[in-house]
């Protein structure tokens, strides 16, 4: 299938964080974009530039050729779904299904099934880089399915991301979203504790980060993340409540595979302690509170 700008519908679900940019490329580039979220004031702005509202997910995936997700939960992807009123019962024949929540690699696999046999193409494409990603279309999106439905949807993804990889099977993109958040998991500890040893010797934390950030301690989090520890903004661009939510994915399918991760156990029972503190709808960023006594 080609998707052609000012003829195809693009369905979107889930107006948030991220998902109110990423749903506005796909409208920018000329698509006629349909919506569907929880909250109907999220999507207020979206619709007033054009996007179209729908009552439900399968009202939605009905009228579109190709729906893309980003939702919270894997509850949430299992119903907008898996649900009597959801994607795979409503979608037409030959239509792509693109979750790119950062979700449960089992729950991709029963999906791509599911769409499978009824003619539907399924793919999971986690996304990793947060609002300002998002927002400047340069996320990296990995990619689980079958290729030909991978190279199919790349011209969409593209308008999304500057880093696109196709991963292999179904429940792949997952994984590899699981290995992103171990790596940030245990970096973000690192970043919290280097800013919080700054300030304690009494160091110009700021100048300090101009020093590190560009050599062997760079890092995503470091550059884009502790400039707003510094600055006491821990407004999210990604939610405390959402990688503990991930962590914790990650946490189930090492066990499964019988691989320790000492440094994932840890930081999942740090943000644990964060989020019981209050700060669940933060930004991951606001770990940096802990090194500070809260």
């Amino acid at each position: 299938m080609a998707f052609i700008p000012g003829k195809s519908a693009i369905g979107f679900i889930g107006i948030g964080v991220m998902g109110k940019s990423m749903a506005r490329h796909i409208q920018q580039a000329g698509y006629s974009l349909h919506v569907y979220t929880r909250t109907y004031a999220k999507a207020e702005e979206l619709l007033r530039e054009g996007a179209v509202w729908h009552e439900s997910p399968g009202e939605l995936a009905a009228a579109c050729e190709a729906v893309i997700t980003m939702v919270g939960y894997p509850q949430d992807v299992e119903e907008v779904y898996l649900g009597r009123d959801g994607l795979v019962a409503q979608a037409k024949e030959g239509a792509y299904l693109l979750d790119m929540t950062t979700s449960s690699p089992r729950l991709a696999g029963r999906i791509f099934e599911a769409c499978a046999a009824k003619g539907l193409h399924a793919l999971d494409a986690p996304v990793s880089g947060g609002d300002i990603g998002a927002r400047d279309a340069r996320l990296s999106i990995m990619v689980g399915g079958e290729q030909a439905d991978y190279e199919a949807v790349l011209p969409l993804l593209r308008l999304l991301g500057s880093n696109i990889v196709y991963q292999g099977k179904a429940g792949a993109g997952q994984h590899t979203k699981m290995c992103n958040q171990i790596a940030i998991a245990s970096g973000m500890m690192g970043v919290c504790e280097a800013l919080a040893y700054a300030r304690n010797a009494g160091l110009e934390a700021d100048t300090v980060l101009k020093s590190i950030e560009s050599g062997a301690a760079g890092s995503w989090s470091l550059s884009n993340l502790g400039p707003r520890m510094l600055a006491g903004n821990f407004e999210p661009g990604f939610y405390v409540k959402h990688f503990i939510k991930d962590m914790r994915i990650a946490l189930e399918s090492a066990k499964e595979m019988g691989l320790n991760t000492p440094g994932l156990e840890l930081a999942e029972s740090l943000y644990r302690q964060i989020a019981e503190k209050g700060y669940e709808d933060k930004g991951t960023q606001v770990l940096f509170k802990y090194y500070l006594g809260l």
